[in-house]
């Protein structure tokens, strides 16, 4: 490992819900909940204040509603987090070239390769101007974990959670790690965690005490070393500046089962024009096409065809998908569709043509991620308002959808930079009122640099003070 704490781990502190926080004042400190609202949707993420009653991410939203049933309930906004994610990332590609995104919300960096930091004291000034800068720029707060391995910082970004930094000084990694559950390293999940449980190891330091030889034993040859190694503190891996996209994919569960096989064949097919706008959104282009289906009674299948050549072709990626969709039994139902392209290039085979039936020459060409122009201008009677997503009225101006149902809709009327707005509730078909694209958390100033709308978002008062992240000694210094 180095010698000195270069490698940072930033994570955005739950990160969807709180970009909902910032960009609606009525729910700041309040508990939000941000996923799939059908019958099988589940949490993507939920803010602190949610967390205090046991939701949290990955959780079935039935089960989150028994919980919390006075949270707020949004349909997710990838695009705004992924507009923001980019802000975070090019923030992060200052500090080095070196920048390993994980996620939309987390990333690695090496340091050391930017020439950002050398030693510990000037990796906590790095890690505490990036939190600023982060505030300044988006008006969220992110957690930064500094250590000497990758492994060590994902743990002290964990720890140094909501809104702080960790750093963890180069020669006390173990002394840190061995009265830790076995389930702070990374790999060891509820199933290996009951395992070594039951084997009379629950920490760190007791697996380094248990060997090498006993862990293999106990979780296969692969999984004993890692972990024995984990537990040791050894880490060599580097920070990846880029990883190799393996494929494109998109996939839909349903609320109800679909039974109708022509309802199936049209669900593929707008699978696989989504996949497509990925594609060419990425500049990239694949040679096989995948199909997936969950069936009624759980069971997953997966299909697959190889094109002579990479496509981007809308029309021979449906063709492939219809065709593997003829060779799986839908009779009982289906719950899940999902269609991807892998073995990915970045040119496209122009003679495809032979590969699509009928002739194409009179569709028209569609713009790299565009949506259907109907998905964009709906007739009034097909209208929907999603939860969380923004509106814009002719005479009150921005708002965001609370609810709807029973032919009406209910909108809050406020910005990132107002206070709490007014609710006004209005017929669905109602023509003043129109899908808007999200604010910016952050206004702009006259010199062009962001400031946060309304200062920074309250901690849930449940957590320790000493966790603000507010740049004193508590924020900071904790092992």
């Amino acid at each position: 490992m180095r010698t000195a704490p270069t490698i940072l781990h930033l994570d955005m502190d739950a990160f969807f819900a709180s970009v909902e926080q910032a960009s609606k004042p009525s729910l700041r400190g309040k508990a939000v909940v941000v996923g799939g609202l059908g019958p099988r949707g589940v949490v993507a993420t939920c803010s602190y204040e949610a967390r205090v009653f046991g939701v949290h991410s990955a959780m079935p939203m039935g089960q989150a509603r028994r919980l919390a049933p006075h949270a707020a309930y949004l349909v997710p906004r990838f695009e705004l987090y992924r507009s923001i994610s980019e802000q975070v990332m090019r923030l992060l590609r200052e500090l080095s070239p070196l920048v390993e995104p994980l996620s939309l919300d987390e990333a690695f960096v090496d340091l050391d390769a930017g020439g950002a930091a050398r030693d510990a004291e000037t990796a906590r000034l790095a890690g505490t101007k990036l939190r600023t800068d982060i505030r300044t720029v988006t008006g969220l707060t992110g957690s930064v974990g500094l250590a000497a391995s990758k492994m060590l910082a994902k743990i002290a970004s964990e720890a140094a959670k909501p809104d702080g930094l960790v750093l963890i000084p180069p020669g006390t990694e173990r002394a840190m790690l061995e009265p830790m559950t076995v389930r702070t390293l990374p790999g060891v999940g509820p199933a290996t965690g009951d395992h070594l449980r039951r084997a009379g190891i629950t920490t760190v330091g007791e697996i380094a005490e248990a060997g090498e030889d006993e862990l293999v034993r106990l979780l296969g040859k692969a999984h004993g070393h890692a972990l024995y190694a984990m537990a040791l503190t050894r880490d060599e891996r580097p920070v990846v500046a880029e990883r190799e996209t393996k494929s494109v994919s998109v996939e839909d569960t349903y609320d109800v089962d679909i039974h109708d096989r022509v309802r199936v064949g049209v669900e593929v097919g707008r699978l696989a024009d989504r996949c497509v706008r990925r594609l060419r959104a990425s500049g990239l282009s694949g040679r096989t096409i995948v199909l997936k289906v969950r069936r009624y009674d759980f069971s997953t299948l997966t299909r697959s065809e190889t094109l002579r050549g990479p496509t981007d072709d809308p029309a021979v990626v449906r063709e492939a998908a219809a065709r593997l969709l003829d060779s799986v039994d839908t009779t009982g139902g289906v719950r899940l569709l999902g269609v991807g392209v892998s073995g990915l290039a970045d040119y496209t085979q122009e003679d495809l043509f032979a590969q699509a039936a009928g002739d194409r020459a009179e569709e028209p060409a569609e713009e790299p991620g565009t949506e259907p122009a109907e998905a964009h201008s709906p007739s009034p009677a097909e209208r929907r308002w999603p939860s969380g997503h923004d509106v814009r009225h002719t005479e009150l101006g921005h708002g965001w959808v609370q609810g709807s149902g029973l032919g009406r809709v209910t909108v809050r009327f406020e910005t990132p930079y107002s206070g709490v707005g007014r609710v006004r509730t209005f017929l669905v078909d109602d023509p003043e009122l129109t899908p808007a694209d999200p604010l910016p958390l952050v206004a702009d100033t006259e010199g062009g640099a962001g400031q946060p709308s309304s200062g920074p978002l309250p901690l849930p008062a449940s957590l320790p003070k000493s966790w603000s992240g507010g740049g004193g000694a508590a924020a900071t210094s904790r092992p």
